[in-house]
């Protein structure tokens, strides 16, 4: 009973915050709005939420990218742009992987041989990888440089090289995520 009460009392103040003019949003989840009737309605985001892991040193080249996915309708996730201020940084980031559609990880000669919080990613990545069927497109690997790749991964996924033609790189991989979001996404014919 009390949670009802709860739910009740937050869809209250959700629905004033509409009639008031203020915009609702989950992040990466999508928003509250107000259907024709005045009534409150959920409306689940039509963006892929793609997860950017990438080392510290990468960061600014990620960021570019970050940008780049977001001017193509995309929503990444990337840390230094969504986590918080006294946030559980682990949790929120195994949260953010298993609630993208895609996890881009971002391959350089300076993140392929360091040990850390981009390796632990990409091990939790393929985790959640091995639990999607087949046919879906999960873990995209980027080449920001002309780096080996760890052989698990060289043996069971294409890659996108965003070098030496940075623009042509984020192109297919651009391609590639919006035909395998539209895929994805596609309404079943009643």
């Amino acid at each position: 009973m009390k949670r009802r009460l709860e739910g009740r009392a937050l869809l209250r103040l959700v629905d004033r915050c509409l009639r008031e003019g203020a915009s609702i949003e989950i992040d990466g989840m999508g928003s509250f709005r107000l259907n024709t009737e005045e009534r409150v309605v959920f409306e689940p985001s039509s963006r892929g939420r793609i997860f950017l892991a990438y080392a510290e040193e990468d960061r600014a080249e990620v960021r570019k990218l970050y940008s780049a996915l977001q001017r193509a309708g995309f929503e990444p996730w990337m840390d230094q742009e969504k986590l918080l201020p006294g946030q559980n940084w682990p949790r929120a980031i195994d949260r953010a992987i298993d609630l993208s559609d895609f996890f881009v990880g971002c391959f350089s000669h300076r993140s392929t041989g360091k040990r850390g919080q981009f390796q632990r990613e990409l091990g939790y990545a393929l985790d959640v990888a091995a639990s999607i069927p087949s046919e879906d497109i999960f873990f995209i690997p980027v080449r920001l440089d002309a780096c080996d790749l760890p052989r698990q991964i060289l043996k069971t996924v294409q890659y996108v090289d965003l070098f030496p033609d940075w623009e042509r790189g984020v192109r297919a991989l651009v391609k590639s995520l919006r035909r395998h979001w539209a895929e994805r996404t596609k309404k079943p014919a009643s």
